[in-house]
């Protein structure tokens, strides 16, 4: 009988697969897109916001993992001032020997520069929403992001994510 997972269980498969650990709201959110683009995905919806993509339901089901202790949040103040979170789960195990593409595109983006990260899964959103220039609407969009070879290395790295995700939006 096969049953279908609820957005809390989704949650700790994501963080599990990343071996347990993943650094950054925005990073989660950008990670869960790029699964979902891929067809690797847990069947989130997203949106542009500020970041990027972003899906509501993937940030309230963080919120509900982490209070009924499925994961763990802790928030910490970055250099800059800012705050970010560490997501953890101790529910690490390996991802599934099926599903070799999911766990190393998760591995990819939990390992990623954040910035650059951001703005190659921008790119990738807006190219599978039908934007004929992704890479120019996104260095439109985040013009502050997007500069000092941001952009530039945001290709290199979308070019590796599209080698172990074929299934991501030629750009």
């Amino acid at each position: 009988m096969c049953t279908k997972k609820d957005d809390v269980e989704k949650i700790v498969d994501i963080i599990r697969d990343a071996g347990g650990k993943l650094v950054g709201r925005t990073r989660l959110q950008k990670t869960a897109c790029l699964l979902e683009l891929a067809g690797q995905g847990e069947g989130f919806h997203f949106d542009y916001h500020h970041y990027g993509p972003y899906s509501e339901e993937l940030a309230h089901a963080a919120v509900l993992a982490s209070a009924m202790n499925r994961i763990h949040e802790e928030e910490h103040r970055a250099e800059w001032g800012g705050r970010y979170s560490v997501y953890t789960s101790s529910e690490h195990n390996a991802t599934s020997a099926s599903e070799p593409v999911r766990g190393a595109l998760i591995h990819k983006a939990a390992t990623a520069n954040a910035i650059t990260l951001e703005l190659a899964t921008t790119a990738a959103y807006l190219a599978h929403e039908g934007e004929d220039d992704p890479w120019g609407e996104t260095a439109r969009r985040k013009p502050d992001k997007a500069e000092d070879g941001r952009l530039e290395n945001a290709k290199q790295l979308y070019q590796e994510l599209r080698g172990i995700a074929p299934g991501l939006p030629e750009i």
